[in-house]
């Protein structure tokens, strides 16, 4: 019996080894989204810092945002007016593009494709900083990595999202318009008109944009921490950035779930 009982505790001990050690980073990230918040006002002395962060966060971001966003308002326009036409209510498809880009996937796929670009790279420029001992450096010299560093970073992360994701979304109307109206003849006037009709500034535009907002938030927390929190090796700036990624994106995809939820419920 107690040889059998060693056993069950050899198997589970693993498990709660992990499950410490996970309440343990996710405590650590909480501490360190805390310093990132005190920092943020120094930022505000010194513009060019976000401004540089700005620019490669965000506008060397655009090009991914741009083509993508093309081809899923393509990809939708082709699909709805398959779906559509088969109710004979293909005038109905500049509401379901709009509607589905604004509402849902902009802010998802967005945010998706700012982690791998945007996300991966804050996570392996940080991890190559620590590696080379950058921080310590900083610090010797009595400046705070978080104000001259971190905090800049989170703000441009947090600012481009939003902006990001109402290009995808405008981009993929544009591309379902061109699929929609001049590749499968429907009406150019019932396509904008459907799509105004239906599409409300507050309860579908706006719902976009606070997706887009606590996406941004989370995924560049996300992205800073993995790279200031990982191992100082070359093997563990590739790990910390794979994870950066993935924990983005399932909390991108969780997130969506919830604020949807909840999006609805209040309406």
């Amino acid at each position: 019996m107690l040889s059998y009982l060693n056993k069950i505790a050899d198997n589970f001990g693993p498990l709660g080894k992990k499950g410490i050690v996970s309440f343990e980073r996710l405590g650590r990230s909480a501490l360190f989204l805390l310093r990132v918040f005190q920092s943020i006002p120094f930022v505000f002395l010194r513009p060019w810092l976000f401004i540089q962060q700005l620019y490669s966060v965000g506008v060397l971001t655009i090009i991914i945002i741009f083509v993508a966003g093309t081809f899923v308002g393509m990809v939708l326009g082709l699909q709805g007016y398959n779906i559509l036409v088969r109710f004979n209510s293909e005038s109905s498809l500049g509401t379901m593009v709009g509607l589905t880009l604004v509402r849902e996937l902009g802010p998802v796929v967005t945010a998706l494709l700012f982690a791998g670009r945007a996300g991966s790279a804050l996570t392996a420029e940080l991890g190559l900083m620590k590696t080379t001992d950058q921080f310590s450096a900083l610090e010797m010299m009595a400046v705070d990595p978080f104000k001259r560093v971190i905090a800049p970073r989170f703000l441009a992360g947090f600012f481009s999202m939003p902006l990001l994701a109402a290009i995808f979304s405008a981009v993929g109307i544009y591309g379902g318009y061109y699929v929609g109206v001049y590749l499968l003849g429907v009406d150019d006037g019932a396509y904008w008109a459907q799509m105004q009709k239906s599409v409300d500034f507050h309860e579908d535009f706006m719902n976009g944009v606070w997706k887009s907002i606590v996406f941004g938030f989370v995924a560049t927390w996300i992205a800073l921490f993995e790279g200031y929190d990982s191992v100082p090796t070359s093997e563990g700036i590739g790990r910390a950035t794979t994870q950066s990624v993935v924990n983005a994106s399932l909390a991108v995809l969780a997130l969506n779930f919830i604020l949807t939820a909840l999006m609805l419920e209040t309406s």
